[in-house]
């Protein structure tokens, strides 16, 4: 588990390090799909505090430099080649930190299909579902029971 003082640093470290300070800032964000963003709109690194405080201090710090490389290669770079080039030489091992899963141990709505499947959901769902991995197209026998669970 991160410690958040101790990213909120890092960050700003490695602003003050590659990007300009007096444009660029970071602040933590209420995401618990993705770990990392990079707003060019506001010219903001941030990272989720939810995410974060599940991930070790490793894996925040390449979600970090992650993010500052997308800041250094552009908008329009995406993971091309001018990131990976960048990433790599800042110290990114290329590795992906997130995959969803962690994600969904957030989820406060949980859902179970007969043949099953766990279903994960961050708003309460508002219609009847059916699960996708026991057949294309809804499907009656294949119904989602939804439950909440409290969490963070």
């Amino acid at each position: 588990m991160a410690d958040l003082s101790r990213v909120e640093h890092w960050a700003d470290a490695l602003i003050k390090l590659y990007l300009d300070p007096s444009i660029w800032t970071f602040r933590f964000d209420h995401a618990r799909t993705r770990a990392g963003l990079c707003d060019f709109t506001h010219k903001r690194i941030s990272v989720s505090k939810h995410l974060a405080a599940l991930y070790d201090d490793d894996e925040i710090h390449q979600v970090l430099l992650h993010e500052v490389a997308h800041a250094l290669a552009g908008p329009r770079a995406g993971h091309g080649s001018k990131w990976k080039e960048i990433a790599r030489d800042l110290g990114y091992d290329g590795k992906r930190t997130h995959d969803g899963s962690a994600a969904n141990e957030l989820a406060p709505w949980v859902g179970t299909c007969p043949g099953g499947h766990d279903h994960y959901r961050f708003r309460k769902p508002t219609r009847v579902l059916s699960c996708g991995a026991c057949g294309s197209g809804f499907n009656r026998a294949h119904v989602i029971t939804w439950v909440h669970r409290d969490v963070l």
